[in-house]
């Protein structure tokens, strides 16, 4: 995937000005920068979600993209399991569901009306419902947030398993979570 000379204002506010970068295919791309500088922007444009002002985006024709934006985006009423067949269909037998969901913390709650669980319950639900969609690029705009410490560590280690090999683009303010997961890293 390209972006090419992407241009993109928001009345006077100019937040993209000729971005141009290869996400490379089969590796995580991490894109970091101060906040309102553009990072959330830059992956709703690559994800055809919002037009630039001027440029284009490259990608291969017919690509599958699946993500996790900044609002976890679940369906209240359904289980943490429904909302993850939304994207999967049938593909994962309930006992693979349930250990997905017990990489991530999320033990027993399958069967749980998302309207009942926490902020970080949910966030993981939305992440690990991204995770196991079929995607040809996955868009991750910052999957962690919310999380404890030792949680955070324990999914980014389940994210890092689950993307390799794969291409992805993350948004994040945290160096750390570069480090331990990006294979590059551009600043904004």
């Amino acid at each position: 995937m390209r972006a090419v000379a992407i241009c993109k204002s928001f009345g006077e506010n100019r937040v993209l000005a000729d971005f141009t970068e290869d996400f490379p295919e089969g590796k995580l791309t991490a894109v970091m920068g101060s906040s309102g500088c553009g990072k959330s922007t830059l992956l709703m444009i690559l994800m055809g979600l919002l037009p630039a002002d001027s440029g284009s985006v490259e990608m291969p024709e017919n690509s599958r993209i699946s993500a996790v934006f900044q609002e976890d985006r679940l369906c209240d009423n359904l289980t943490v399991s429904a909302n993850i067949r939304l994207v999967t269909g049938k593909k994962y037998s309930p006992a693979e569901i349930d250990g997905h969901l017990l990489a991530v913390g999320l033990v027993g709650c399958a069967d749980k009306p998302v309207r009942e669980l926490s902020g970080g319950m949910k966030r993981r639900t939305a992440l690990l419902r991204a995770l196991l969609a079929e995607y040809d690029v996955l868009f991750l705009d910052e999957p962690f947030k919310g999380l404890d410490e030792d949680t955070r560590l324990s999914v980014m280690d389940y994210t890092k398993c689950m993307t390799q090999g794969k291409t992805a683009v993350m948004v994040t303010h945290d160096s750390r979570e570069c480090d331990f997961l990006a294979d590059k890293v551009i600043r904004l």
